[in-house]
């Protein structure tokens, strides 16, 4: 149970969700973008969204800066979460801007919404699970898309949930979290996407 645990926390890692949000828009989205401009997106949001924060991250830990790949610490959060506040900004303007996709554009205004609220928390002595927060963002955009498109993805929107049980059991079991930091991560998560959606549904 716990190498399963570590399995799904490693596999969900929260910096891999804006990738697979796009991975899954280009999928589901009926809307004609060009196979290039598909490539570009994927490649641009892969470097900012997931390769500089993990050398970022290798950099913290030979510092010394942090101790725990979970960051587990609340001061420990701090940098790491400014860093992925300014990554998703400019992943905001420059790689997924209105005029390439705005369904994507308001995906990535609520990762920030979403990381902005988490780092309010820290600097309030509070650990919102971030796995929790990523998973239920990126399941809520892809429910926010099937209404939109008025597509029938059920089978995807019910392996996502199941995600997010195994997700939150798993976090609970390594007891990286509490039963009130798994829900506030879920609620941050899914509120500034919902709050979106009048914006683009």
């Amino acid at each position: 149970m716990r190498f399963a645990s570590k399995l799904i926390s490693t596999l969900f890692n929260p910096v891999f969700m804006p990738l697979v949000g796009v991975l899954l828009y280009f999928f589901i989205s009926p809307r004609y973008i060009s196979e290039q401009t598909q490539r570009l997106v994927l490649l641009g949001v892969l470097v900012i969204n997931v390769i500089i924060p993990y050398l970022f991250y290798l950099l913290l830990r030979n510092l010394g800066w942090v101790t725990h790949r979970d960051l587990t610490n609340l001061n420990e959060r701090k940098i790491p979460l400014y860093l992925c506040i300014i990554v998703t900004y400019i992943t905001l303007i420059k790689i997924t801007p209105s005029s390439i996709s705005y369904e994507l554009y308001y995906f990535f205004l609520g990762v920030l919404g979403t990381l902005i609220s988490c780092q309010i928390l820290v600097y309030l002595n509070f650990k919102a699970s971030m796995h929790m927060m990523a998973i239920w963002g990126l399941t809520t955009f892809v429910i926010g898309l099937s209404i939109h498109y008025h597509v029938n993805i059920t089978p995807l929107i019910a392996i996502l949930i199941l995600c997010v049980g195994a997700i939150a059991t798993a976090r609970m079991y390594l007891k990286c979290h509490c039963a009130s930091e798994i829900i506030i991560g879920s609620l941050i998560g899914i509120v500034p996407q919902f709050i979106l959606f009048g914006f683009w549904l």
